[in-house]
């Protein structure tokens, strides 16, 4: 489409003089464009020498802008080295006028403006390396490098930060650059001579472009923002970069790289050597003591700059001062920050983009992003007319009367409209910003003498000895003692904050986020005020609350099987087994803190509660369980037939956990007659499946940088503690066909396989449901079970009246009984309820005997699993603070703790008697 089509705006000629001088140069001009040429060269004379000199070439580029700036391009592709110079010269006038005739005339948007300068700037950079590099492999100056290595520069590349990165360049951007080498293209001792080429490449390469000649110059090019620019050479190797980064790298460098780009030379040797990157620049936690460090910086640009005070827009600076566009970027960046490292899409170089992202995320209101992106593209317009004036990298306003009417001619306004328009969108990105850069402090309680005794020991935890978090503290602890005050009980929240605030090793990124997000505040004070051993848990694992923020704490629960494909996804793109062990602790760690929150909350019940946490256990395990058979195929091979299985027992079988369960597992294999693995250690099938049992377990109970996913029991294998700790496939048949005792097909009621080849799952699953259906012989099975409750009850007595897991009538009982149901009536359910109904089902007891069973078992859970939220096995209610016993009036319906006991003590009678007189009266005929 032709240039006149799209036109939408033209400036006006603030010397009307300098505009009809430029029109004589032009035969047959359309009005509009004459217009537009006029009103261009009669606001600027850097503009108006364009014209002139190439209004030849710009007559034939209005006919399709995009198709002149391709052809620019494809000639400096094929330009030799000696006529590089004038070549990039050339490019430049042509591409600046194109450029700023499209912006002026709304011919293209601000994205597509600043695409085509960085593009430019991109191609001269790319060709000017290469060329130089060529010349220094043909002397022979690059060791091991001959001319096949000229089109990826030997192994050098540049990367573009900043606006460059981005390709955001404005009007007259410098170009941020940092140029590196591939030192593992060299033999040892070669890459110092290689360096020493690459350096003479990169400072030919800077003159190039930057120097002033007759022909004017291409970019000014800045090498300054390479790893401690002082006293490293122009171009060093990546191998010291990524070990200063890893060292001494800061924040502003972490920013500085969320736009960088590999654009010239060996792209992809600077592609790899920002992957390798990541870690440093998006950490994997949600980063808010960014935010304090972005606010320092812009602190001290701005006392560098001399740039504090009100807005006053004569002489103010676009860019850095108060409202500019830095603001927007640092407040876009910032957040991308915080939290980028957990979430990969807000990786995202430019500012729109990035806003965008943030938006889509829910970390930035809608409305706050369109009115940033909004004044971005007004600002940066601006900037762009004051650098066209007189090609000059400036972003001040003008200073007087006559520079504020040029620039409003140039942007096609008048002037009392556009300093209308500055001011308030200056005003308006200030107010914005400001808010999340430096929130204001709150009013002090320094009167208030609340928990003066606990609170003067704060000074001496670990979590307060750096100055930055005492600073960060200070302001957030007038709000943190009113609210712990509104508590229901203020000195039994103050006291469980205190064992929080005296466990935390560190404080500042705590403290940070807190001062960011305020409902932390609330939730903290809340768990304190109700649940101290989540508080202390917190204490020790403040990094999941990271899942508050950073994620869909809030949304439905996502249920198994996407909780399974999210961590295999994430666990995939670890390369190394111990980050997958750690991601995989830090992962359930933040899923347990969202269960322990939501039932804390009252929005899921006791039994919600239980399948969550026995979703996160299974994800856990199916999705480990593949990371660790890779591993220990590395060094034995492959598993040997069909590999192995793990199956689940006990409560994790059932599909119910709470806040403390262990794991009961076991481990079943089928070799398929293989005698050892092939592998670079070989290894005897049954050890080999006996030593990746072990390494499960490891995998699942070490301690490491995370702490431990779960404690291991693999007691109900055949034989228990004398068995091996893998069983084969038809070993586990034949025992439990010829050998188990009545308890082992008891926990075959709840066995299921969680994790294994589909095929070897299918298999075991039919041979369970088949034993299901032989094995329950109602006599002996009730026989049995009486015996194992008289065991049980002698062995492990009811400690106290809350301790409603054992002893007569307790949990105990009715999981009993719901085995012995599902194994005589060979139902292969494995929850408690449906055990219970089948016993219903078959005539062994009542329906309304199936009800008290079902009320007395989920009364008893939501007991112990609210117990072991707000503080262990052990609990006793008397001994809790006000608001853990208030959830648990919640959870039980009760209105008093007497109440509950009279209801378990009742509850106990009936169960009691029902299991009494049913295991008496076995089932006759259960077909």
């Amino acid at each position: 489409m032709s240039f006149i089509k799209r036109m939408t705006r033209c400036p006006d000629p603030y010397n009307a003089v300098h505009g009809r001088e430029v029109l004589a140069l032009f035969d047959h001009l359309p009005s509009e464009l004459c217009d537009l040429l006029a009103g261009t060269a009669g606001c600027s004379p850097y503009l108006k020498l364009l014209i002139e000199k190439e209004a030849k070439w710009l007559a034939s580029a209005f006919d399709t802008p995009e198709t002149a700036a391709q052809t620019i391009f494809d000639d400096l592709k094929d330009t030799r080295l000696t006529d590089l110079p004038a070549a990039l010269r050339q490019a430049k006038r042509r591409i600046a006028l194109l450029t700023a005739l499209a912006d002026l005339a709304g011919v293209w948007p601000l994205e597509q403006v600043t695409g085509t300068l960085t593009q430019l700037a991109d191609l001269s950079v790319d060709v000017a390396i290469k060329a130089l590099v060529g010349a220094e492999i043909t002397r022979g100056k690059v060791p091991g490098q001959g001319e096949d290595a000229i089109p990826t520069a030997g192994g050098m590349v540049a990367l573009a930060m900043g606006k460059m990165g981005a390709a955001e360049l404005n009007y007259s951007s410098d170009i941020d650059l940092i140029c590196l080498f591939d030192e593992t293209r060299f033999n040892p001792g070669d890459d110092h001579e290689a360096r020493a080429a690459f350096v003479r490449a990169t400072r030919k390469m800077a003159a190039m472009l930057s120097d002033i000649t007759a022909d004017g110059y291409v970019f000014r090019t800045d090498l300054r923002l390479r790893p401690d620019a002082s006293v490293t050479p122009v171009c060093l190797s990546m191998a010291a970069a990524e070990r200063y980064y890893e060292s001494v790298g800061r924040t502003w460098e972490r920013a500085a790289y969320i736009k960088a780009r590999a654009c010239a030379g060996d792209i992809a040797s600077g592609d790899r050597f920002l992957q390798t990157l990541t870690p440093f620049v998006w950490r994997k936690h949600l980063d808010f003591a960014a935010i304090q460090d972005a606010h320092d910086m812009r602190l001290k640009i701005r006392s560098h700059k001399g740039l504090h005070g009100p807005i006053t827009l004569e002489g103010h600076n676009m860019k850095l001062g108060r409202g500019g566009i830095r603001e927007i970027e640092f407040f876009t960046q910032t957040r991308q920050l915080i939290a980028g490292g957990r979430d990969p899409s807000l990786r995202l170089r430019g500012t729109i983009d990035g806003l965008d992202a943030l938006v889509d995320r829910n970390w930035v209101p809608d409305h706050v992003a369109d009115v940033l992106k909004t004044h971005y593209r007004t600002h940066r317009e601006v900037e762009h007319r004051l650098q066209m004036i007189g090609d000059a990298q400036t972003h001040d306003l003008p200073k007087n009367v006559e520079g504020f009417d040029r620039l409003a001619a140039f942007m096609g306004t008048s002037t009392e409209t556009l300093r209308r328009d500055l001011n308030d969108s200056l005003t308006q990105v200030h107010e914005l910003t400001e808010s999340f850069f430096a929130p204001s402090d709150r009013p002090n309680d320094d009167d208030d003498t609340f928990g003066d005794q606990i609170t003067a020991r704060w000074p001496n935890y670990p979590a307060l000895r750096s100055t930055r978090a005492v600073e960060i503290f200070k302001r957030l602890r007038p709000e943190l003692l009113r609210k712990l005050k509104r508590a229901a009980k203020p000195e039994e929240a103050l006291v469980q904050f205190d064992g929080f605030l005296a466990g935390l090793p560190a404080g500042v990124q705590l403290f940070s986020l807190f001062q960011a997000s305020p409902q932390l505040v609330d939730l903290i004070v809340d768990i304190c005020a109700s649940a101290p051993a989540l508080a202390q848990y917190l204490s020790r694992n403040s990094a999941v609350l990271d899942a508050v923020i950073g994620g869909d704490f809030f949304a439905p629960w996502p249920g198994g099987t996407d909780l399974t494909h999210n961590l295999e996804t994430t666990l995939l793109q670890l390369q190394d087994y111990e980050a997958q062990l750690d991601t995989a602790r830090l992962w359930a760690k933040e899923w347990h803190f969202r269960v322990g929150v939501h039932h804390l909350r009252g929005l899921i019940s006791a039994a919600d509660a239980g399948a969550q946490y026995a979703d996160i256990a299974q994800a856990v395990v199916a999705a480990l369980w593949p990371c660790v058979v890779a591993q220990f195929a590395t060094k034995h091979g492959d598993p040997p037939g069909r590999g192995a299985a793990v199956v689940a027992m006990g409560s994790l079988g059932a599909g119910r956990l709470h806040a403390a369960s262990d794991l009961d597992l076991i481990v079943i294999y089928d070799d398929q007659g293989i005698d050892a693995s092939d592998g670079r250690r070989p290894l005897p099938t049954r050890s080999y499946f006996a030593r990746l049992t072990q390494a499960l377990v490891t995998a699942l109970s070490a301690p490491m940088a995370q702490g431990k996913l779960y404690e291991v029991d693999m007691r109900l294998r055949p034989s228990g503690r004398q068995g091996p700790v893998a069983t084969s496939l038809t070993s586990f048949q034949k025992y439990q066909l010829t050998e188990a005792w009545t308890w082992e097909h008891l926990a075959q009621t709840r066995a299921r396989v969680i994790a294994g080849r589909h095929d070897l799952i299918a298999d075991i699953e039919a041979f369970r449901e088949d034993l299901l259906q032989n094995a329950g012989a109602p006599q002996k099975t009730c026989d049995d079970v009486i015996d194992m409750r008289r065991r049980l009850i002698a062995a492990k007595p009811a400690k106290t009246e809350w301790d409603i897991k054992l002893g007569h009538g307790g949990m105990q009982d009715i999981e009993l009984l719901a085995q012995a149901s599902a194994l005589i009536a060979g139902e292969p359910s494995h929850d408690v309820v449906a055990q219970l109904q089948a016993g219903a089902h078959i005539g062994w007891y009542s329906d309304q005997d199936m009800q008290k069973l079902t009320e007395g078992y989920e009364q008893f859970w939501a007991i112990r699993a609210t117990g072991q939220l707000l503080g262990d096995d052990s609990f006793a209610p008397d001994t809790l603070g006000q608001g853990a016993c208030d959830i648990l009036l919640r959870e039980t319906g009760q209105n008093s703790l007497d109440d509950i006991l009279k209801t378990l003590s009742s509850l106990r009678d009936k169960v009691a008697a029902i299991a009494d007189r049913v295991l008496a009266n076995p089932p006759l005929d259960v077909n």
